[in-house]
């Protein structure tokens, strides 16, 4: 399973990187796509950075949501070792996974401001390029700048090649029909990820201090509310990031190759498949609440014992286990 999934994400962030870093074809003087080579077009620039980020983010949102749904459980007095350990194994993953993250989202932003300039422009609102650029935190896009955010100097530049003389390519250095659209979306989306994959290394930190100190989860209500927003605040991360990469490509569906206004089309085949799909999910989501809402339902009636449902829950753990009588082995 965990194969396959990783296979699954592999396949769909490698076709999305060739869109944003397009390679292993060349479009001869009549339009037509020559040379194809599969594996350069699968293993692009893009590839290498992109399919990373993503299954991190994979672990990173499923750890955190999980663990969510036992902090809840556990602010509504339920403590018992199932609880405890729904939310420590999950939220260990998740909190391992996001420092890693937070690197891998570094060395990916720092290869857009070179592989996609424009893209880095726009989410961090440079209108014009030049050095020492300042990096800002919030604000509203303008022409003629960032209004309203809290501005670092330097910073900016610092971060794509660890100097402030670094140059970073501005929006005006392609026509604004070449611009991605909503700079200040773009940009808030940048900050909204970045701020919460921040909060998100905190959480992990307050898990690891306290499982160092005392061998058990934070005592205080504070961790387990702020647990409990998390697999929200995990799951916005990830919209977020979703947000720059196709907004940020914007006018382009395949960067630099094919505009998103070309690639439209209107055969009338695509409904049929879109409707079908969509009927497919909706499907499927109102059978998982179904059933998951179905087996809590089974896991609090203690008049039902477990042989007689489907994943009912197991025996509660004894507060410790019984010395063993006298004269036994072991």
């Amino acid at each position: 399973m965990v194969i396959s999934g990783i296979g699954g994400a592999f396949s769909v962030v490698a076709v999305n990187s060739w869109m944003n870093q397009p390679d292993g074809f060349t479009i001869a003087s009549n339009g037509q796509v020559t040379d194809v080579a599969p594996l350069d077009a699968i293993f692009n620039r893009a590839t290498a950075y992109e399919v990373p980020h993503m299954i991190l983010a994979a672990y990173l949102v499923t750890g955190f949501l999980i663990a969510s749904v036992y902090a809840v459980g556990m602010l509504r007095g339920r403590r018992d070792r199932h609880h405890r350990l729904g939310l420590l194994i999950p939220l260990t993953v998740a909190a391992i996974a996001t420092p890693i993250q937070f690197a891998v989202g570094d060395t990916a932003a720092r290869a857009i401001a070179d592989d996609q300039p424009v893209k880095f422009a726009a989410m961090e609102c440079v209108q014009h390029t030049h050095k020492n650029v300042t990096e800002y935190l919030g604000g509203r896009c303008t022409s003629s700048g960032v209004k309203d955010g809290i501005g670092i100097p330097g910073l900016d530049s610092f971060l794509v090649g660890f100097s402030t003389d670094t140059k970073v390519t501005g929006l005006d250095s392609v026509p604004p029909s070449d611009r991605p659209p909503a700079n200040t979306m773009l940009h808030l989306s940048f900050d909204a990820m970045v701020g919460i994959c921040t909060l998100l290394i905190g959480l992990g930190l307050w898990l690891g201090w306290a499982w160092w100190r005392r061998r058990d989860i934070p005592r205080s209500p504070w961790f387990l509310r702020a647990t409990a927003a998390s697999g929200v605040a995990a799951v916005v991360a990830l919209e977020c990031g979703w947000i720059v990469t196709e907004v940020g490509r914007q006018p382009w569906v395949v960067y630099n190759v094919m505009r998103t206004e070309d690639a439209v089309t209107g055969a009338s085949g695509v409904w049929v498949t879109f409707s079908a799909v969509l009927v497919l999910y909706t499907a499927l989501a109102i059978a998982t609440v179904l059933i998951l809402r179905t087996m809590a339902h089974r896991w609090r009636t203690a008049e039902i014992g477990e042989a007689e449902v489907p994943y009912g829950p197991s025996e509660p753990a004894p507060p410790h286990d019984p010395a063993p009588p006298a004269g036994s082995p072991g």
